[in-house]
């Protein structure tokens, strides 16, 4: 297998994203870039920011995604009606593609 020089992190600023980078640069010693989607969180996305540069990330991209976000995913969703056992949106999950296409953008 070769070597690990950079990684493209999805990165939400809590525990276990955290936790991972520095697992990655010690386990693999490759530089880790995360990615941070501003789907309208709002207030958790600027502190992401500021605990990946405690991590000693040296690359953050933090990107607001809102409106690609609705127009592209949520609209969709909608009129498809992606309700999860009947009960609830999957709004969550719709997410992660758009999340998916921006870390492959950046890793190339």
């Amino acid at each position: 297998m070769s070597k690990i020089n950079k990684v493209v992190l999805a990165y939400s600023g809590g525990l276990d994203t955290s936790v991972i980078v520095k697992w990655l640069n010690e386990e693999y010693g490759c530089e880790v870039v995360t990615y941070t989607a501003d789907l309208g969180q709002g207030e958790e996305v600027e502190p992401a920011r500021a605990k990946a540069e405690a991590l000693g990330v040296k690359e953050i991209y933090i990107e607001d995604v809102r409106e690609e976000f609705v127009r592209d995913y949520v609209y969709p969703m909608f009129r498809a009606n992606t309700i999860y056992e009947g009960e609830y949106l999957l709004g969550t999950s719709i997410a992660r593609p758009l999340i998916a296409k921006r870390l492959i953008e950046i890793a190339n």
